[in-house]
């Protein structure tokens, strides 16, 4: 068994980049900051010394540039790992992203391979206001032809990347400021986590069952997988089993795990720091309300995401409008307390 070391997500992707870069020469790195610095958020630590400046490349301050650089890299037979600093900066390169990175394979009839990862950083919750604090998986999950993983912990974050730099097809690799484990920014202690010395992968469409439960069923993903399995916790010393579902990834999406814990439970509640409309939430429901005939409800289906508001700079108004752990109870709780429901709401 390969021997294990705590490390942070940053810590883990990093390590994860390395060893595919040492194992595939064919892989190289290239974004702002992601050289010297080594990323803002530690995603790139310690990379240029090891491949130097011709494999862990700095761009220069031009999206629409490097993404469509990396796009025609990967279509030569080279696979990219390419950082768009913040999702909330994907306005400038979306053509790049969508029109090119997403399409190509099929508009070339599947005669290329565009095998790019394109990593970024997501989230709020530290007072960065309306144009960094954005989640926006959802808007690439709706895009055919991008794969969007999302992880929550720095075990998964290695496997899950080291299966995106394999996978032959474009990714976007998404990760929350919040649970980076940066030293300058308060984080969940749970996302730093043991993690094996050697390489290894986890599939994509795998959902994981974090906490077990029979009275009802949580689903989520990225930070907010803590701050639901918190609320489990809570919600155990009053006698409620909440099982929590970490979707781990977007595109695929796990769907028969989340069937399958409705069906044990009977009540669901999705909990996302996405925005509430055209979302997560409501694709959860959709697939839940399809599977009618073979589940049975105890209580209409509740969400929890951000309302389709710009994310606050002012620390109460954006606390109030990203979910939180007391929030996550309070609906929790009312949907204990509800009848047994014909149909499914949202």
């Amino acid at each position: 068994m390969s021997a294990t070391r705590k490390l942070t997500m940053a810590q883990a992707i990093s390590e994860a980049v390395s060893q595919e870069m040492t194992r595939d020469p064919k892989v190289f790195v290239m974004g702002e900051d992601i050289g010297i610095y080594g990323g803002i958020f530690g995603a790139t630590g310690g990379l240029l010394d090891k491949f130097g400046k011709d494999r862990i490349m700095d761009t220069p301050i031009s999206e629409t540039a490097f993404i469509g650089a990396a796009t025609g890299a990967a279509a030569a037979g080279l696979r990219p790992i390419v950082e768009l600093m913040f999702v909330d900066f994907f306005g400038v390169c979306m053509d790049q992203i969508y029109n090119h990175l997403a399409k190509n394979t099929y508009m070339a009839g599947g005669n290329i391979k565009l095998p790019v990862v394109l990593t970024t950083a997501i989230g709020g919750g530290y007072g960065d206001a309306a144009q960094h604090s954005q989640c926006l998986y959802a808007t690439f999950a709706h895009m055919p032809g991008l794969k969007v993983v999302v992880p929550s912990n720095a075990h998964d974050a290695k496997g899950l990347m080291t299966q995106a730099i394999r996978d032959d097809n474009p990714v976007v690799f998404m990760y929350h400021k919040g649970i980076m484990g940066l030293p300058w920014m308060a984080y969940f202690e749970g996302s730093s986590n043991e993690v094996p010395q050697e390489a290894y992968t986890i599939p994509f469409g795998q959902a994981k069952v974090v906490r077990a439960g029979t009275d009802l069923t949580i689903v989520t993903i990225s930070q907010m997988v803590h701050k639901a399995a918190i609320a489990a916790d809570e919600l155990a010393r009053d006698g409620v089993s909440a099982e929590v579902i970490d979707l781990r990834t977007l595109v695929p999406l796990d769907r028969s795990t989340v069937l399958a814990s409705v069906a044990k439970t009977g009540r669901l509640l999705i909990a996302d720091e996405d925005y509430l409309g055209f979302g997560l939430t409501g694709e959860i429901c959709a697939i839940v309300a399809e599977n009618l005939d073979t589940l049975r409800l105890k209580a209409p289906v509740k969400r929890l995401a951000v309302p389709d508001v710009p994310i606050p700079y002012s620390r109460p108004l954006e606390q109030f409008v990203i979910p939180q752990v007391a929030g996550i109870v309070e609906a929790a709780r009312t949907l204990m307390k509800a009848r047994k429901a014909e149909g499914v709401a949202a």
